[in-house]
């Protein structure tokens, strides 16, 4: 499709535009919605407690239980003592009469306590673990996506949701004892309050609505600024990374960038400024009305238990308790609505965290059941392939196969679509329903067991990883071979030529391969492409595609890998990209892709024979170096 634009097109800039989940959280956070998500929430906390230790979460919330019980015989202690300290009679006997209670109230406050140094202890003791354990379960989700889900852009934005809702998991489960041992106060508190006189309870609930009512909004106001947020900190985030990290560090240097990234850097920083400004004071404005309404509501609950003793409608004795009692209402209240807005606050990232895991992101890896042998031929048929959001089919119809001892090589121009053919192949990539398949022995690599299926294919990339693990490790991702490993793994390295490297470093297989971990050494970009060869080598594959395997080599590097390329080809099908055309001669066939369709087919002798062809095109162009200017004279040099 050609676009057509009349005037100048403004420069993309580093933000992104809308968040589908914001409108959907603006509907979902109101007071109704928190009153039925807490005890969803608090039932998460216990529930992610349970896995990692039952004994533990059944003791804590024992412990809630009997706080609770303790704190409410421990409050009608108090009143009673009161009374009987404001009874009529002589000083000693009333002091007589107050001591049960007084000793009521001494054991119930060391027996919470003890309580709730159990509770702390367990509370800081599990709660690494169990954010840690969420971490992991996100980790394992991610593993478990379709590869396309990192061409969508949406599926960034819910991976570091469900990374931040992993990261607050480190809190819930003390917020959620805050909340049980306020509520478990409060239903103490209530049922003395409700003796002494009914009509205080519902009047203190009142009191404390205006605060409840601003903190949810404020919990609102927060997430919803941490969710604009996350792009922009994402940016910076990949910033920091071109800024900071080694590969870069010479060109930012070089190419005098410091001053233009920090501005990139500045930039976003700023949006995030008036972002966070922006939530500061809607936040700031909603606690002042709410702390105002709540304020006026406990004016009127003082003024209505004076005007109940004044009145004699409730005792003198009766109202000094009422006095003690109202205070740890209020405080227990008021630990409900701070500790149940973080709390709902907390839970509005963990639907984040569960709603990634439900589906991980809504690209879930397929669940085939088949598990296919080495395959003797690997076949495309008709296979069409579209990345998202792109307007560009980035294969059309490709039909071919490769047969177990064959060498396939791909070739075209920048874009034809060769790479993403590879990642077809090796079932990286999964056709859509309708657009072709791709079969290994006439079975669709769709129906296979994914992981089954990529035990069977070995992958040399554009983009190798350099793992920070040992030279041993690097070559065999730890998936050793049962029997004769070393025998192995020398052979993948003599056929690659990491045996070179491998002869250099201070401990052989057992030198750790990260400059930035103490005692680890650099290997250079050939040396690195060298020891990626060989890991794929060393696998017991069926499959071997190799892309662009020799970028970084020097020719006599090379020359080794192709002259042993033939070997390794005998047991396994082989399939070649590379832009290098002299390369390719080693192939049985040679095909030519250009914007994502085959165009021509056969021998690197028929292809280079087909003076109209593309191939012969390319070669010509390859091996055509009289237009590049030669070195100048000497008339040139004293011009």
């Amino acid at each position: 499709m050609t676009t057509t634009t009349t005037g100048p097109v403004a420069d993309e800039q580093l933000e992104f535009s809308g968040d589908r989940r914001r409108v959907e959280a603006t509907r979902a956070i109101t007071v109704t919605a928190m009153a039925r998500r807490l005890p969803q929430v608090v039932a998460r906390a216990y529930a992610l407690t349970w896995r990692i230790e039952p004994r533990s979460a059944a003791l804590l919330l024992t412990c809630q239980i009997l706080s609770a019980g303790l704190g409410a015989t421990g409050l009608f202690a108090t009143a009673n003592g009161i009374s009987a300290v404001f009874a009529a009679g002589a000083t000693t006997s009333r002091l007589t009469a107050a001591l049960p209670s007084i000793l009521v109230i001494a054991t119930t406050a060391g027996l919470r306590r003890l309580l709730g140094i159990v509770n702390q202890t367990i509370t800081v003791r599990l709660s690494p673990r169990i954010a840690r354990e969420a971490e992991a379960t996100v980790l394992r989700a991610t593993l478990a996506t379709e590869l396309t889900a990192y061409d969508h852009s949406g599926y960034s934005d819910d991976l570091e949701a469900a990374d931040r809702g992993a990261e607050m998991c480190v809190e819930i489960l003390g917020e959620a004892q805050n909340l049980l041992a306020s509520l478990g106060s409060l239903i103490g508190a209530a049922s003395v309050i409700a003796y002494l006189h009914p009509l205080l309870l519902p009047l203190l609930v009142l009191a404390a609505l205006p605060q409840g009512l601003a903190s949810v909004r404020a919990a609102r106001v927060q997430y919803l600024a941490s969710r604009d947020a996350m792009a922009d900190r994402r940016i910076m985030a990949n910033l920091r990374w071109y800024i900071h990290v080694k590969a870069q560090a010479d060109q930012v240097r070089s190419d005098t960038m410091s001053g233009f990234l920090m501005a990139k850097y500045d930039q976003v920083g700023r949006r995030l400024d008036r972002n966070a400004k922006d939530a500061a004071a809607a936040t700031a404005k909603v606690s002042v009305l709410g702390a105002l309404a709540s304020g006026l509501g406990a004016g009127i609950v003082w003024a209505t238990m004076a005007w109940l003793v004044t009145s004699g409608r409730m005792s003198l004795p009766h109202g000094g308790a009422a006095v003690v009692v109202l205070t740890s209402v209020s405080n227990s209240l008021a630990g409900i609505v701070g500790y149940g807005a973080y709390l709902f606050r907390i839970g509005m990232y963990l639907d984040d965290l569960f709603g990634f895991l439900d589906n991980a992101g809504g690209f879930a890896l397929r669940t085939g059941t088949h598990r296919p042998a080495p395959p003797h031929q690997v076949t495309v048929k008709e296979l069409t392939y579209s990345y998202p959001a792109s307007e560009r089919t980035a294969l059309n119809g490709v039909t071919l196969h490769v047969d177990r001892g064959e060498i396939v090589a791909l070739v075209g121009e920048n874009g034809s679509g060769k790479t993403t053919l590879a990642k077809c192949l090796a079932g990286l990539y999964t056709p859509e329903p309708g657009a072709g398949a791709v079969e290994w022995d006439g079975t669709d690599t769709r129906t296979m067991d994914p992981q089954a299926m990529w035990e069977q294919v070995a992958v040399v990339p554009q983009n190798y990883a350099r793992w920070p693990l040992t030279a041993r490790e690097n070559i065999t991702l730890g998936q050793p071979h049962d029997e004769g490993e070393d025998e192995a793994l020398w052979a993948a390295a003599r056929a690659s030529g990491a045996d070179e490297v491998l002869a250099e470093l201070r401990s052989g297989l057992g030198t750790l391969l990260a400059v930035e971990w103490l005692g680890g050494e650099e290997l250079s970009g050939g040396q690195w492409q060298r020891i990626a060869l060989a890991r794929a080598f060393y696998r017991r594959a069926g499959l071997l595609v190799m892309d662009e395997p020799t970028a970084a080599l020097d020719p006599r590097a090379e020359h080794r890998i192709f002259t042993n390329l033939r070997a390794l080809a005998t047991d396994k099908a082989v399939v070649l990209v590379t832009h290098r055309l002299t390369n390719v001669a080693i192939a049985d066939r040679i095909v030519v892709l250009d914007h994502g369709e085959v165009i021509q087919c056969g021998t690197f002798e028929e292809l280079v024979a087909d003076t109209g062809g593309r191939f012969r095109e390319l070669w010509d162009l390859q091996n055509d170096r009289a237009g590049i200017p030669a070195q100048r004279t000497p008339e040139e040099e004293n011009a």
